[in-house]
């Protein structure tokens, strides 16, 4: 009887991981691609994604920022992240985003397009990525990653040429760090978050000098 207990106690154990780990992002981004007929709304995938699931939504809208876009559309693109690494940091339990926001909708193809870039790359890293080292308890590490994503989307909006890949990418790993509960992808992410924001300060700074050289000189 004994040996039964033991035997029913380690194959729980075993299991535990699996249950903990559940669907990977990978899976979760086709299974929407699959799923999209006509247009789909940032609300649609929201909902889909889980108003829990900040996780998959600051990698989804990290994403967005990582595609080669137009100048000035950070600046609508990051406002998604802003607000939801902002709920994050005050530990918020639910994912909101403004009624203006969850009406902007993609067509199937735009959103595939998007999902066919992402996925690939996505699988490529949950292939080392794994749970360990996890430095935080429940929702400790949330609160953690959202104010973390909360000041790389800050840089992310602002309108710098090239300015907001790094940022971004940065985010996206810190998001999959979080869904995957991997402390070394999170120090990853955070240390490229703070070669962005280096980055970032060092474009500004230099902007910033050229235009009061070029002033001193009109003088």
């Amino acid at each position: 009887m004994k040996r039964q207990n033991d035997e029913s106690d380690a194959s729980e154990i075993a299991a535990a991981p699996q249950r903990r780990r559940g669907r990977r992002l990978s899976t979760i981004f086709a299974q929407l691609a699959r799923d999209a007929n006509g247009n789909i709304s940032i609300g649609d995938i929201r909902d889909t994604l889980g108003k829990r699931s900040f996780a998959p939504l600051l990698v989804l809208f990290a994403a967005f920022n990582l595609l080669p876009l137009p100048p000035g559309a950070s600046a609508v693109l990051g406002l998604p992240l802003l607000i939801v690494a902002a709920q994050m940091a005050f530990g918020s339990n639910r994912a909101w985003l403004p009624d203006f926001i969850t009406k902007r909708s993609l067509s199937a193809e735009q959103f595939r397009t998007v999902t066919d870039w992402v996925i690939p790359r996505l699988i490529r890293l949950e292939e080392v990525v794994r749970p360990r080292y996890w430095p935080f308890w429940r929702k400790q590490g949330d609160r953690v990653i959202g104010i973390i994503a909360l000041i790389l989307s800050v840089s992310i909006t602002l309108p710098i040429p090239l300015g907001n890949w790094l940022p971004a990418f940065a985010t996206a790993l810190l998001g999959l760090a979080l869904s995957e509960r991997d402390g070394i992808l999170f120090a990853v992410g955070s240390a490229v978050g703070v070669a962005s924001l280096a980055v970032v300060g060092i474009v500004v700074g230099g902007a910033g000098f050229a235009t009061h050289a070029f002033i001193a000189w009109l003088g």
